[in-house]
């Protein structure tokens, strides 16, 4: 069998290495599919219940099983490009950048590289807000729970950012991506305990309720101006498409599963199906049940629409633990924008000591670290920034359905179409093509439609906001 095996393997490979000359990978059906749902299920499934309200128990409910589909197909499209030519022997592109680069011509590449760091700038935005959320409705529960609930409680978002800005400048001085896994390893298992704790309060209320609130078309024109129901029911758009969005790492998931047969191109497309499959059910519960609870006035992130008294306790858990997984976020999302930085200035200056030169730290137990100045600085710099806009633009919703519409149409979508098209030589104006084209232009229009509401939403709230006030 061992002999059988080794001679139908691919020229280079062996038993202890691929046909790339690297060790063999391991990864199967199952972890693929465990590091997709890891991927997929964030922050974002707090803003769905807010999402379906606006658009109502018939067109939420449609909105998020078309986005899942789109994610399916298109991922199954990015999935036919881990390698180039051949499905079972072609080489290999280890990031969707390499794919990008190996099926594109140079302005495709440039663009797409620049629209994949700014969306991971952008999350680091959107991660530091929700994390800063989380710790303030800690702080009123607690206060509330204290001193009654008719208590204002006011407080101040600005230091808890800067507490979680601390916190990753820390974590972002880890030198490299397969140095954290024990960091995302914990994010994953705090996803799954604020979702399912979103998700039991949701049952808790619609039971106390009495049933199921909300209507088919969504908020009412008269709780909000016709002209802000259109707005956030475009936002709404991107905040279901910001729930969706792991496309940015799909190839350096698929780059984990072992060698052919079956191709890792069929092994990535299952577990696509496995993972959208279970996270649109996962996803239907939580913000269905969060809109059943609700209704019309459902929070824009659920965990904070169920009071600030009991079961405090809970939610403080639940809180707690969306802390905890932000922290790991971000610096998954994070990770390869720092290493890209650092290999530019490197290939950029090659003999600067201050870029170079590595310092050796002792550490306790016979360790040490490798102190870079140039990582030191341009790490902490990014955490900075990204902490300081954090605090001038406080919005959650309005910036996760920015986030999703940014990086839906272009990563999700066009890239995906485009890199398949030549991949797999698709005669232009045959009937595939023009089907893919359409898709692409839909998803498109509705990109557009996303940002617009969700610009608009930002603008409103800055009418209102004063910077750096309590709330």
């Amino acid at each position: 069998m061992e002999v059988s095996l080794e001679l139908g393997a691919p020229q280079g490979a062996s038993k202890c290495f691929d046909d790339d000359g690297r060790l063999k990978r391991t990864g199967t059906l199952w972890t693929a599919s465990a590091h997709i749902i890891t991927a997929v299920i964030g922050s974002g499934v707090l803003s769905l219940a807010w999402a379906i309200g606006q658009l109502g128990w018939v067109a939420g409910p449609i909105a998020m099983l078309l986005f899942s589909f789109v994610t399916y197909y298109t991922s199954a499209l990015l999935a036919d490009c881990y390698r180039s030519g051949d499905p079972n022997t072609g080489k290999r592109n280890y990031t969707y950048m390499d794919t990008v680069r190996a099926n594109l011509d140079g302005f495709k590449v440039k663009l797409c590289g620049y629209l994949q760091y700014l969306n991971i700038v952008g999350v680091a935005i959107g991660y530091t807000i929700a994390a800063s959320i989380s710790m303030v409705a800690i702080e009123r529960s607690n206060c509330f729970h204290k001193n009654g609930d008719d208590s204002p409680c006011q407080v101040n978002s600005n230091p808890y950012m800067i507490m979680f800005g601390v916190a990753e400048i820390i974590f972002s001085q880890i030198p490299d991506f397969d140095q954290i896994w024990w960091l995302s390893i914990v994010a994953a298992v705090m996803s799954f305990t604020y979702s399912s704790i979103g998700l039991s309060l949701g049952i808790v209320q619609v039971i106390k309720n009495g049933g199921v609130r909300g209507s088919l078309t969504g908020i009412s024109i008269g709780t909000v101006s016709e002209m802000d129901k259109i707005w956030r029911s475009l936002q709404a758009f991107g905040d279901i498409a910001f729930a969706y969005s792991y496309s940015i790492i799909l190839i350096e998931i698929q780059d984990t599963i072992r060698a052919p047969p079956p191709s890792e191109a069929k092994v990535m497309k299952r577990a696509t199906l496995i993972s959208v499959a279970v996270t649109t059910v996962f996803y239907m519960l939580c913000g269905c049940m969060g809109y059943a609870a609700f209704g019309d006035m459902a929070p824009g992130n659920l965990l904070t629409g169920f009071g600030f008294y009991n079961p405090y306790w809970l939610l403080d858990i639940a809180n707690v633990a969306i802390v905890v997984h932000l922290v790991g976020a971000y610096q998954v999302y994070c990770q390869p924008l720092f290493a890209f930085v650092e290999k530019w200035a490197l290939e950029t200056w090659p003999r600067s000591q201050f870029i170079g030169k590595e310092i050796q730290v002792p550490l306790p137990a016979r360790r040490s670290y490798k102190l870079n100045l140039f990582r030191l600085i341009w790490r902490t710099t990014f955490v900075v920034i990204s902490t300081i806009v954090s605090m001038l633009l406080p919005f959650f919703n309005d910036v996760v359905g920015l986030l999703g519409a940014i990086g839906f149409w272009p990563l999700t979508v066009y890239f995906p179409v485009e890199m398949y098209i030549v991949q797999k030589k698709v005669a232009r104006w045959s009937t595939r093509w023009v089907c893919l084209q359409l898709l692409s232009l839909a998803c498109l229009a509705i990109t557009i439609a996303s940002a617009a509401g969700s610009i608009a939403g930002v603008v409103s709230d800055l009418k209102v906001y004063r910077p750096f006030k309590a709330s």
